[in-house]
């Protein structure tokens, strides 16, 4: 299939955003950034986060004229064990697009990036239920590094992150 990766600009966040929520909607999650917190957190003065874009051709695009047709988010990290990482935050192609080795390219893609930044691994997290993500992660290689480790994810937010944040 004829397509392009390259790095997000803030021109994208309309577009990222758009595949944000399909990505929240399939996910069965309601994401609680706006289109304007993208742009501040990904391309303001301080950027939180980088993007890769791919891009079909328009003679390519969706019925309903999209060419930008997925994506992936990342951001460095750090691990007292193993020093620089890369955490990627999302990962998505539009349906119509899946099993044409576009999410296998972005997901290089981010592993390219870390690489040349000079990180020893990549980091994400997947839901348990999603088959067919899982069986594409574990054909690039990836295992559950929570089933292995005995480490577990928490997480600390709304009141309690309130509380947990008083002198």
């Amino acid at each position: 299939m004829d397509f392009s990766l390259r790095a997000a600009d803030v021109h994208d966040c309309k577009d990222i955003f758009r595949m944000m929520r399909e990505l929240s909607e399939y996910e069965k999650v309601q994401t609680k950034i706006t289109q304007k917190d993208l742009e501040e957190d990904g391309f303001g003065t301080t950027p939180l986060f980088s993007g890769i874009i791919a891009e079909v051709p328009e003679h390519l695009k969706t019925k309903e004229g999209h060419t930008k047709i997925g994506y992936s988010l990342y951001f460095y990290s750090w691990s007292s064990i193993s020093g620089k990482v890369v955490y990627m935050e999302d990962l998505y192609v539009m349906p119509e697009f899946r099993g044409k080795g576009i999410g296998k390219a972005l997901m290089s893609k981010v592993a390219q990036v870390g690489l040349a930044a000079g990180c020893s691994q990549l980091n994400f997290t997947v839901l348990d239920w999603n088959k067919s993500s899982l069986d594409f992660y574990y054909r690039q290689g990836c295992f559950n590094f929570s089933a292995q480790s005995g480490y577990q994810l928490l997480r600390c937010e709304g009141e309690a992150l309130e509380k947990l944040a008083q002198p």
